[in-house]
């Protein structure tokens, strides 16, 4: 079962990857410091686009591979087994996986950003000048950041209130277990809430990661980053990249649970 979990897992990842990858990049050149149109604007949408597809499978197969584990680990005997803790093993189990999936996630991030904001280089080139001038340090830039954001998503998608309470409304109004696209809807409603709220988090690290090496941005320290982007750009540029986020991460939620299941049905 469980090569099963990590080839669905990792096969509807990158299903999301690819397909929302035009979002990315728009979030991304309306999140750099440069601003949308001199970082490219709508030109040029996949730039990047290699990164995300390496990366991808193994990012979310090490995801699913911890998630998994932890929670099998936790909830098989001991304090964490019991019915009502489910909710604290799912969060603490997928925190393990986000920090687990963000050793291939930032580096792979690193070259797709700064691909995505500089139309003159692809992605081999990002690749070797970012290792040429900073080494393997550089790809690893912004890893507490994408940390942190991860985190924060996965303990905001997974807080009873955003999940449980829509769901169990839900399937009370009729009378019985809410079916698999019904689950999705929460899910995705739930999840655009968790993005919404983590945004100024992914500004800080997509400031951190296109941040020219040396420069006080580029040593990573959050809350520096944050008020440097209220003092120039105010509320607005601490949300920047709001609407693609949000609606990526939602209808993510959708294309990722039905490449889930179909893969994990053809595998079986």
């Amino acid at each position: 079962a469980d090569r099963r979990t990590m080839l669905a897992g990792g096969c509807a990842g990158m299903c999301v990857d690819l397909t929302l990858f035009p979002l990315d990049t728009i979030k991304t050149r309306l999140q750099s410091q440069q601003g949308f149109t001199k970082a490219g604007g709508f030109r040029g949408i996949y730039a990047g686009v290699p990164s995300a597809a390496i990366g991808s499978f193994p990012n979310a197969a090490a995801f699913f591979v911890t998630y998994e584990s932890t929670k099998s680990a936790l909830g098989a005997h001991g304090a964490l087994s019991a019915p009502h803790m489910a909710p604290v093993t799912h969060m603490l189990g997928a925190s393990l996986g986000e920090v687990v999936a963000c050793l291939i996630r930032v580096p792979t991030e690193v070259v797709k950003q700064r691909t995505q904001a500089s139309l003159s280089s692809n992605t081999y080139q990002v690749l070797l000048a970012t290792l040429r001038e900073e080494g393997v340090r550089g790809l690893y830039r912004g890893y507490n950041s994408t940390v942190l954001r991860e985190v924060g998503l996965v303990s905001h998608t997974h807080l009873p209130s955003t999940l449980t309470l829509p769901k169990t409304q839900w399937s009370r109004r009729q009378g019985h277990t809410l079916y698999s696209w019904q689950a999705a809807v929460c899910g995705a409603f739930a999840g655009g809430i968790a993005a919404f709220v983590t945004t100024p988090l992914d500004v800080a690290k997509t400031r951190i990661m296109l941040a020219k090496a040396g420069t006080s941005t580029a040593s990573g320290n959050i809350p520096l980053v944050l008020l440097d982007v209220w003092k120039t750009r105010g509320l607005m540029g601490l949300f920047s990249g709001t609407i693609p986020r949000v609606t990526s991460i939602s209808l993510g939620g959708f294309i990722f649970l039905g490449a889930y299941e179909k893969v994990r049905r053809t595998l079986l």
